[in-house]
């Protein structure tokens, strides 16, 4: 009988219930010194507790008294842990939350942001200009008509959005050889800055299709480091950088509308950037003129629109989107080509407006926009902006094949050939063939050369009457030579033949003739 009443008297480790030692663990852990550890049986105390403390713990039982201790216990955690936690960690995560391009809020809140829509916008004082470039002819063949059955058969069979990015790239899109000029598709805006007024609580822009320069092309100027917007994705070398066209699909049958403001969005980042860059050079675009042009297109439908920033009488920004023209390339084989020819004349503009922006940048990185021939200082400031260039035929040495696919009639076409300012040392030399030798319209003459500081002879019109020409200029049909202006403004004056061309001296931005390119 002593045998048996032992146990009672003195219990072993193994008796001793685990969800007892649970809750004792549990107790000691919240009230540190507050009491002893429950047991159960008259013969636990405090020799009992204190091997409990020397031996290892055991593993709980699965019951669901324990499920819920276990549950008490790591509510009591997370309200200690988020007690203690940094007051910045709730105004950080509320502070990322944004209204995606595709949520029922974004166009209140675009608009809010000062992003017209086509209704409100006003035409941009280029608009003419715009819609010629459009309509140019272009010098390659036009595609067969056999071309045009096979693109509307492919657009009819296109399932999704991505599969008509495809169709229409392939048959529409015009590429380019250009080591550092590339496309990218459906990529955010990563490095695009946040809150900048049009993009006020807005997701990053992400077009379908947007095309630019590489940042590597702007070295060695820092772009990234003095220009807002200009770079577009974050830890990125070659990433696109000031582009200037865009574009949005939809898959068939999808809602356009949704498409028209997205690139509406998508043109305000872009037009954003270029002022950005412009207002660094401290020469803006003349006002109400579009430079940055998106495409919307379903396949069916193309849909251009210029884009352009204006200020308020209260000082904010409006960002303008005026639709410039539409064409059904489903309908005709006629309309297929002229919205074919339409975006890729786009595309060429935009290519030459990046190349443009670009060099205006280094030149001022350099600090050549106005240093003087002759070591003069000009007596007024030059203001010198972007022109609206296109790609200068009458300089290109380079052959490139635009076209090369089945029913196409491959012809050579020049390519401008995009070259480095020559440096200060660089002299002009007294022959000059008409084909190295741009001519600048009368207003890109006015705008380089002040008021009444004319030379006398040179004439102040872009072509003068034969009996107003000096017997030098007379004999200077076949060979040019140069003649040098007022003496306080450092400019030099090329006269070839009838017409007179300025230079305004190293770093200077020549305006190209605006030739209209033959074509089929």
């Amino acid at each position: 009988m002593a045998k048996l009443a032992r146990p009672l008297q003195q219990p072993g480790p193994e008796q001793v219930s685990p969800a007892a030692l649970l809750r004792k663990r549990q107790i000691d852990r919240d009230n540190e010194g507050e009491g002893e550890g429950e047991g159960e049986g008259e013969g636990e105390g405090e020799g009992e507790g204190d091997d409990d403390n020397k031996r290892q713990p055991k593993r709980a039982r699965l019951t669901r008294e324990n499920l819920t201790r276990f549950n008490k216990m790591a509510k009591k955690k997370g309200n200690r842990t988020s007690a203690f936690a940094p007051p910045d960690t709730t105004v950080e995560t509320s502070s990322t939350k944004t209204t995606s391009t595709t949520s029922s809020g974004f166009a209140i809140q675009a608009r809010k942001n000062g992003i017209l829509d086509p209704r409100r916008s006003k035409p941009p004082k280029n608009l003419e200009d715009i819609r010629t470039r459009l309509a140019r002819s272009r010098t390659t063949a036009s595609p067969p008509e056999s071309r045009f059955h096979h693109y509307a058969n492919k657009v009819d069979g296109a399932c999704n959005e991505a599969t008509m990015v495809v169709v229409v790239g392939r048959h529409m899109l015009k590429e380019y050889d250009d080591k550092g000029y590339k496309q990218a598709f459906n990529q955010p805006f990563t490095a695009f800055p946040k809150d900048v007024g049009f993009n006020n609580g807005l997701s990053a822009p992400q077009p379908d299709l947007v095309e630019g320069l590489e940042m590597e092309e702007f070295r060695p100027f820092p772009v990234d480091e003095h220009v807002s917007g200009a770079v577009l994705f974050k830890n990125d070398p070659y990433s696109l950088t000031l582009p200037h066209i865009a574009g949005e699909w939809k898959g068939r049958g999808k809602d356009m509308e949704e498409a028209r403001l997205q690139s509406a969005f998508d043109g305000a980042a872009l037009v954003y950037a270029r002022n950005e860059a412009l207002s660094h050079t401290g020469n803006p675009d003349p006002p109400g003129h579009a430079k940055v042009t998106t495409f919307t297109t379903d396949g069916t439908s193309f849909n251009f629109f210029a884009h352009y920033a204006a200020p308020r009488e209260d000082g904010t920004v409006e960002y303008h989107q005026y639709p410039v023209t539409s064409a059904n390339v489903k309908k005709s084989h006629h309309d297929f080509k002229e919205g074919r020819r339409g975006l890729r004349n786009e595309q060429d503009h935009a290519r030459a407006q990046s190349y443009a922006l670009r060099d205006q940048l280094a030149k001022h990185h350099r600090g050549a926009d106005l240093r003087p021939l002759a070591g003069r200082v000009p007596s007024e400031p030059v203001a010198v902006s972007v022109p609206d260039v296109e790609p200068p035929e009458e300089t290109a040495t380079a052959t490139a094949y635009e076209e090369d696919e089945d029913g196409y009639q491959v012809i050579e076409q020049q390519q401008p050939l995009y070259r480095p300012t020559p440096p200060a040392s660089h002299k002009p030399t007294h022959e000059t063939t008409s084909t190295s030798t741009r001519r600048p319209s009368l207003s890109a003459v006015s705008s380089l050369l002040p008021a009444g500081k004319l030379a006398s002879g040179s004439g102040q019109k872009r072509k003068t009457s034969s009996p107003s020409l000096s017997p030098s200029s007379r004999s200077s049909k076949k060979t040019g030579h140069w003649q040098v202006g007022h003496v306080t403004t450092g400019h030099h004056f090329h006269v070839h033949g009838e017409e007179a061309t300025v230079t305004e001296g190293p770093g200077a931005v020549d305006e190209p003739e605006q030739n209209p390119m033959p074509g089929a």
